[in-house]
């Protein structure tokens, strides 16, 4: 027996989740499977279905139709019938019609899981055959008969039931035949043949072909209609498949969410107990490496503490940057906006690189427009975008290259930074890459320093706080562009100014001559 782990637990389901969707997958094809071979002959449960409630509602729906024909033709045959014969075959009639209207409708009474498609067809096949018995009588009646209008009579008035229950049985190709075959049958029996050159051949083959074609169109009915349902069937399920992807999708997504939005959380309230012993750690470390309390009695020792301080202070920045993207997705991140002059951020932090550009013999270029307004923002996030570019301009932009700053005006009214460097650049397949937390591109971890891969996505998530806009245009062997566009609500000369009941009003103005 396999061993019971807590993640098993968490799940709530067996050892192997896997295995058992396989079975249930494999449980539900065998009985659908069994279900279409023992309740339809046709392997399409739904469609048999819906042709049997077609039959049952058109059946339904013709009883008054059929009733008014018979009694055209009981009416009309008392002009050849004197006795009581015509009525006994309406009345006789009228019940087969009565019982196929009977039979249709108690098949709304069963739902779709209790009806036996095979049971219910027989049914309607022995209905139809005796309501085909009925009419086909009617020739037994007037057979004897000398009048030749009388067999012209009885022919049209046949082929008008023909045609009738053609239309009303289309959907059962089966019940078609059972109700024409004693119609034809008594049709041909009521012209009789004499000989080939009589005229009474001519219209028995019109009667015979009549027929035939009464048998094709039910069959291109029954056609139409099992298309036409099973593809209302097929869109049905279709459908169905769609709206449980969508659910499954919209589940999965939600606990993707979910879990995301936890663990930002538990990272977003571990600040303190993960800097603490840090700082414990970058305290004790610059103790020795500074050799506080006297010197090592051996030289290793203060290499060791050296690189237990660099050690620590680059965990700490990475503690740092998760941090801060945590509390930014997890909406923890809470903006102190002020009036910044994003041009005197952007000089301070070009200031503050300028060391280790000159250290790369990189070379940094000013573009800023001048007499830029402020701009309503936070100037640490912001502060914290310009470094976290100009940090990754100069990681990835070899010796003797050149990082270009712009701060400038956009067409909207906005204000934008821009940030190019001369680096290897990135492939554009892989620019969603590195904007994803812990990206790096391929180029970038052959030509450069280790990163966290933090930097872009706390960019783009800060930015967004502000209602702003981060793009990143790259190109291979050419360079990366990051631009930082701020809107134009968040320029400070594009607020409405303030009026007050104190302030005097202008005195007003009178054009002249």
């Amino acid at each position: 027996m396999s061993e019971v782990t807590a993640e098993m637990i968490e799940r709530g389901r067996g050892a192997d989740p896997k295995v058992a969707a396989e079975r249930r997958k494999r449980t539900a094809k065998v009985q659908s499977a069994r279900e279409r071979l023992t309740t339809s002959d046709t392997g399409y449960r739904g469609c048999d279905l819906a042709l049997l409630r077609a039959y049952g509602a058109a059946r339904e729906g013709s009883a008054f139709s059929g009733s008014m024909l018979i009694a055209m033709v009981t009416l009309m045959s008392f002009y050849w019938i004197k006795s009581n014969i015509g009525l006994i075959w309406a009345i006789v009639t009228l019940s087969t019609l009565i019982l196929c209207h009977g039979v249709a409708k108690s098949l709304n009474k069963f739902d779709d899981a209790r009806i036996t498609v095979k049971k219910w067809r027989t049914k309607f096949i022995l209905a139809e055959f005796i309501h085909g018995l009925a009419w086909a009588s009617l020739a037994a009646v007037m057979y004897h008969i000398p009048d030749p209008n009388a067999k012209t009579f009885l022919i049209v008035m046949l082929l008008l039931s023909t045609a009738f229950n053609t239309m009303i049985t289309a959907t059962i190709p089966l019940a078609v035949y059972a109700t024409i075959l004693p119609i034809s049958v008594a049709t041909l029996f009521g012209l009789g043949f004499h000989s080939i050159n009589d005229s009474s051949t001519a219209v028995l083959a019109l009667v015979g072909a009549a027929q035939v074609f009464f048998f094709v169109l039910a069959k291109r009915f029954h056609q139409i209609s099992f298309e036409s349902v099973f593809y209302r069937s097929e869109k049905t399920e279709l459908i169905a498949d769609l709206e449980q992807a969508k659910a499954n999708s919209d589940e999965a997504r939600r606990r993707a969410e979910e879990a995301n939005l936890a663990k930002s959380r538990f990272l977003a309230t571990m600040s303190h107990e993960l800097r603490t012993p840090l700082n414990a750690i970058l305290g004790f470390s610059e103790v020795l490496k500074g050799e506080l309390y006297g010197p090592h009695a051996n030289p290793a020792y203060k290499e060791y503490a050296n690189d237990i301080h660099n050690s620590g202070q680059h965990l700490l920045m990475l503690i740092n940057e998760i941090l801060d993207l945590s509390r930014v997705e997890a909406g923890r991140y809470e903006l102190k906006e002020e009036s910044v002059s994003l041009s005197g951020v952007a000089q301070d932090c070009r200031h503050l690189l300028n060391i280790r550009a000159e250290k790369r013999g990189i070379r940094m270029v000013e573009m800023i427009e001048p007499n830029l307004p402020h701009i309503w923002a936070d100037e640490r996030a912001i502060r914290q975008i310009v470094l976290n570019l100009l940090t990754n301009a100069i990681k990835f932009t070899p010796q003797g290259g050149q990082v270009t700053l712009k701060v400038g005006w956009t067409s909207a009214g906005g204000q934008y930074i821009a940030i190019k460097d001369t680096g290897p650049g990135i492939p554009e397949d892989e620019i969603s890459v590195v904007m994803s937390s812990f990206g790096r591109g391929t180029l970038a971890q052959k030509n450069a320093e280790e990163g966290t891969g933090l930097g872009l996505p706390i960019v783009k998530g800060l930015i967004e706080l502000h209602d702003g806009q981060f793009v990143l245009k790259s190109k291979v062997r050419e360079g990366t562009d990051a631009i930082v566009v701020l809107p134009p609500q968040r320029v400070m000369n594009a607020l409405p100014r303030m009026e007050t009941n104190d302030q005097p009003k202008p005195a007003p103005r009178f054009a002249t001559a």
